[in-house]
């Protein structure tokens, strides 16, 4: 099938598209921004996503939504646009996502690819953790501290992500917006995306924060590492 793949940068909808392109032709990539708090798309680090497009080498479709209420119009409009026979989701646990963009698939008459669904797990985070190279833009949580912005989401934030898990319990798999991500390099990436500045916003007594990144580039990878 030839398949859009909706992205926000993160580890879910990167994954998704890995899994995607193993077994079928991924034609463009598609981001929606969103409003700050919208459930259906996530905003942290979104402007990062063209660079994305750059280093997968796979073109890219923008929509910009204005409130909830137009959030599956502007996807639509985009999708309906587009010559795919499907359509790529990192949705993993949201009932919300998931009916909303399979009532949109069913109504453009698009096949709905979702192969993370239902597949929340430390497992699951692990083999995230390997393959990709995941930094932590954003958290808001009890028990993350601001020395979680910018960390690598490796297997010893994982194991300390399951420490949080059983003592306050923290969504291991930041379903329930804990922390967000973003996907620096990954085995689909012709180039890594190196953060050259940044800076660290916290705000004390809210257990929550981001980081703003204010210089990012694209670098070669060694034939060893692609």
């Amino acid at each position: 099938m030839r398949l859009a793949a909706l992205i926000s940068g993160g580890k879910d909808s990167l994954c998704a598209l890995m899994c995607a392109s193993y077994n079928h032709d991924v034609v463009q990539l598609v981001n929606i921004q969103p409003v700050e708090d919208s459930f259906m798309y996530h905003a942290a680090c979104a402007h990062v996503v063209p660079l994305i497009s750059q280093a997968v080498g796979i073109p890219l479709t923008c929509g910009a939504s204005s409130s909830h209420e137009d959030e599956l119009a502007v996807l639509s409009s985009v999708l309906q646009d587009l010559d795919a026979d499907g359509v790529v989701v990192g949705t993993i646990a949201s009932n919300y996502q998931m009916s909303r963009i399979k009532t949109l698939c069913d109504k453009l008459q698009l096949e709905l690819y979702a192969p993370l669904w239902n597949k929340r797990s430390e497992h699951l985070l692990r083999v995230m953790a390997r393959a990709m190279h995941i930094a932590i833009v954003q958290v808001a949580a009890y028990g993350m501290d601001e020395s979680w912005l910018g960390r690598t989401l490796d297997e010893e934030a994982v194991d300390d992500l399951s420490v949080l898990h059983r003592r306050y319990g923290v969504d291991i798999m930041g379903e329930g917006g804990e922390y967000e991500t973003l996907v620096l390099d990954a085995p689909i990436f012709h180039k890594r995306i190196k953060i050259i500045g940044y800076e660290k916003k916290w705000f004390d007594g809210q257990c929550r924060g981001h980081i703003v990144i204010s210089k990012l580039e694209l670098e070669e990878k060694s034939k060893a590492n692609r």
